[in-house]
């Protein structure tokens, strides 16, 4: 649990960082919040980016936590500005998940057509 809660935070860094460059490009879908009207990043603005476990059946690097990403919007998104942000998410949690997780050995990296953090997912000493 204390795992998943870093990894929350270092979403939460994440998403205000992608809101403050990315986030009036699109007009909001009409049931979703503006950015800062709730009290977590993933429920209001443009961005929603967070990762969910995966049990890595079929995947080369295994277990390990795929990164999803959405633009909650009902306009189309054009896809070079959706790879530029996927870039960016790439990029900074090469930077972030160190600093956050300092005794593990994370890599992010494309698993297939998803974003993937792996590595070091143990538990610790028991």
């Amino acid at each position: 649990m204390a795992f998943e809660q870093k990894l929350k935070e270092v979403f939460d860094q994440l998403d205000h960082e992608l809101e403050a460059r990315y986030g009036n490009r699109y007009a909001l879908h009409p049931a979703r919040p503006p950015r800062h009207e709730t009290g977590n990043p993933e429920m209001d603005g443009l961005i929603d980016v967070g990762a969910a476990f995966s049990p890595g059946f079929g995947s080369r690097y295994g277990e390990g936590y795929t990164v999803e990403l959405r633009l909650v919007t009902l306009d189309p998104v054009d896809p070079a500005l959706l790879q530029d942000i996927e870039n960016q998410v790439v990029r900074r949690l090469r930077e972030l998940l160190p600093g956050a997780f300092p005794e593990r050995d994370l890599k992010v990296d494309r698993d297939g057509h998803v974003l993937k953090i792996f590595g070091d997912l143990s538990l610790g000493p028991a």
